[in-house]
This record gives C-alpha cells, structure tokens and sequence, in this order.
C-alpha cells in the first residue's frame, strides 16, 4: 500500500455510492487489474463538508497497515493519492482536495445491493436473505453459515490488534456462492479497544457492539419464505438508533418463535449482548454457534421444507439477471452447483 497517481487507471462506471463515499469501478491501464475508486461523496466536497470523512479514509489507510496482513476476508489496499483537486481526472468541479483510495474489486455480489437499485425493481436484498439468513440449498462440502464464521474470525483479527469493527452491513460484505467465501469492503467504522466514549453519558461502543450487528443483519426470528418474492428485500438494515431498544425488538420477535431450542439460543444471546455481559469473543462464539445449529435443525425439520427449497431456487434464478454483472460475478460458474 503506497501512494500512486490516477493516471495509471481507467474508470469504467460508477459502482455506487453511500452515505460517505463515491465508488467506481476502474482498470489498471498497464496490468489489466480490476479496481474501485473511493472518494468523498461528490456533493459534500463541493459543500466543504468532507472532513468527517477525510478523517475516515485516514484512520482506514491506519488500520489496514495494522491489521490486513493477517486476514483474507478484508478487501486488498492498493493505495491511496495524496490530498489534491482531482476535478481534471473525474471531469468534474469541485474544486477542493481530498484523497482517493484505490482498492482491489471484490468478487462477488453484495449481500444488499445499491438502495437505489430498488426502485428500478432490482430485489437487491437475494444475497443477504438466501446466503445469510436462509441457506436452505448448499452445495456439497460448503460450510455451514460461512458468512456469520468468516466474520467472527474477521472480528478476531481486529480484536487482536486491538480494534473493535463496526458497520459490518451486508452492503459491506461481498459474497461468493461457490466457494462461501465473503469479501470485507470497508473497515472506516473502528473503535479501538477501551476507548473513551465520544458522547458524555453514553457508553464507549465496545465488541458487545459488533455482536448486535451480528445479530441484527446476520440472524431473523422469521422462518424461511414460502414464495420468492419475500427473498427480495433486505432484512432490517435500518440503522442502529437504539442498543437497548433493538434488542428489546429482537426478543419479542423470537419469543413468539415456536422451536423451542431456537427461542432459547437467541434469547440467551440478546440477553448476554444487552448486559454486556460476554467476557470473551469465544463465548458469544459459542453461543453463536448455538444458534446457528438450531436454525439449521429447524430448517430440516420444516414440514413444508420442499415449498420452501422451490422458492429459494426461484429466487436464485433472479442472479442470473443483467443488472448483477456490474459487479464481479460470473452467474454460470457461481450458481451452478446449487442448480444440479
């Protein structure tokens, strides 16, 4: 990871763009590489409002010096411009300096796709929702709930080198079906371990943090969909307002869960997340793990489990769609071992 100059890219579209940053998809004119471009979203450097995110890009150009080395999962830096105006590379006007971040383009699709994308019809919430949440079809030697193990094992990472990582959306985590494997794309949201609360009355956000995003993005007291269109929308990845009140929610929808073993692993879980109460990463491991397996176990004991199969191969279907091939994924070669 070093500094390098635009020239060496060509851009070839813009992937998206979220709260904070602007990402387009380029290739390395001498070598053929694929990249993306993150920069400041563009209205707010035009608004002199991109410090807060400036500040961002350098804490993450920090972290991954500390911390890439010694995970797979978090996306490669290539590198990174100085602070410059780079209104004559983007064809653009807005005329004051910020960094760019070069990275290696993930492969794979994200989990939940553009939020944009919705409204043109696009069901950007299949990834999440079959991979995640309901993986009722698996090819052969997958492991089971791989995305939930490989992000644990990321959190890990970053606890040994003593960071907490937060913002683990599913726009976040790129996947890809045929091998399980998950791509981290952004690591900005870092907290480092034993840090003093920003906000007086408040408690520093700590790893009990990232566990209720684990149980939020990553777990549902809903049981697996009956028709394909309930695989199009992404579960609950509104923000956290609340620590307290989202996992107040989260109890009263798996308290009505019917599977015993399945109500008790989660609510054993909420519980310990909402007291803060996890010692150790190996512990809420374990419960995890817990839960992970009763929800596997409830899903084979579904007596409508066939229904629900035919759904979820529906759904997957929808992959095969133009719109998914702006990202790195080859649907042939990705989705064939669910199809046989």
């Amino acid at each position: 990871m070093e500094p390098i100059e635009l020239y060496r890219y060509q851009t070839t579209g813009l992937v998206g763009a979220g709260a904070d940053y602007e990402v387009r998809a380029a290739i390395e004119l001498q070598t053929g590489r694929h990249v993306v471009l993150k920069r400041p979203v563009p209205q707010m450097i035009r608004r002199h409002l991109h410090a807060g995110i400036e500040a961002r890009t350098e804490r993450t150009l920090q972290v991954y010096r500390e911390v890439s080395a010694s995970t797979p999962t978090l996306i490669p830096i290539v590198g990174y411009t100085e602070r410059a105006n780079h209104d004559a590379y983007f064809g653009d006007a807005l005329g004051q300096p910020y960094r760019v971040i070069v990275e290696e383009r993930a492969v794979g699709i994200p989990l939940v796709a553009d939020l944009k994308a919705r409204f043109t019809g696009i069901p950007i919430g299949v990834g999440q929702n079959l991979f995640a949440l309901f993986p009722l079809v698996q090819p052969p030697q997958a492991p089971p709930f791989a995305i939930q193990q490989q992000l644990l094992d990321l959190q890990e990472a970053f606890g040994r080198a003593g960071y907490v990582l937060l913002d683990l959306r599913p726009q976040n985590v790129f996947y890809q079906p045929a091998s399980g494997r998950i791509t981290v794309v952004d690591c900005g949201a870092v907290v480092a371990i034993g840090a003093v609360s920003p906000r007086p009355g408040r408690p520093a956000p700590d790893i009990h943090d990232f566990y209720l995003e684990m149980l939020k993005f990553y777990t549902t007291s809903q049981p697996p969909p009956l028709q394909a269109h309930a695989y199009r929308d992404p579960h609950d990845i509104g923000p956290i307002v609340n620590f307290t009140g989202e996992l107040e929610r989260m109890a009263r929808g798996f308290q009505a869960v019917p599977e015993r073993l399945l109500q008790e692993t989660a609510l054993t879980l909420i519980s310990q997340v909402r007291q803060r109460a996890y010692a150790a990463s190996a512990d809420f491991r374990r419960d995890f793990g817990a839960y992970l397996q009763a929800v596997a176990d409830a899903h084979q004991a579904l007596p409508n489990l066939v229904a629900a199969q035919q759904a979820w191969r529906a759904a997957l279907t929808w992959l095969r769609a133009d719109y998914w091939q702006r990202y790195r994924f080859h649907a042939e070669t990705e989705l064939a071992a669910f199809e046989s």
